[in-house]
């Protein structure tokens, strides 16, 4: 099982930032590549996802306009980042960082197209 890797998580007021990061071994670089989220007793949700060249992006309503997917390529990593502005208080999630097979460059937005899972960072924003 390949291993992504999620830092950045932590506890923020509403109207603050965070970045999130997700680091993958290189051979991920032709890989679509995926931010979802789960708050306690709701089920897995997608936030937002980015085809292997970092070209098309995908969003969740209740994000778009909020947060910001980008990558970087590397030879030996890749890094996936989720810059996160005007958090709310229904924000306040595990967030997990998500990798698509190397033969699905695409973005995708349903968790059953992920083949790699993280193992999750908390998000919490206070009111």
């Amino acid at each position: 099982q390949a291993q992504l890797e999620e830092s950045g998580g932590g506890l923020v007021q509403a109207g603050d930032s965070l970045r999130l990061t997700c680091e993958a071994p290189g051979t991920f670089g032709t890989s679509g590549m995926g931010w979802f989220r789960q708050a306690p007793g709701k089920e897995r949700e997608f936030v937002a996802s980015i085809s292997w060249s970092g070209v098309s992006t995908e969003y969740a309503d209740s994000v778009r306009d909020r947060f910001t997917i980008s990558r970087h390529n590397a030879l030996n990593i890749v890094t996936l980042y989720l810059q996160m502005n005007s958090l709310k208080p229904e924000d306040t999630s595990v967030y997990y960082c998500a990798a698509r097979d190397s033969k699905r460059p695409t973005a995708a937005t349903r968790d059953s197209e992920y083949d790699y899972w993280g193992q999750g960072t908390q998000v919490t924003v206070s009111s």
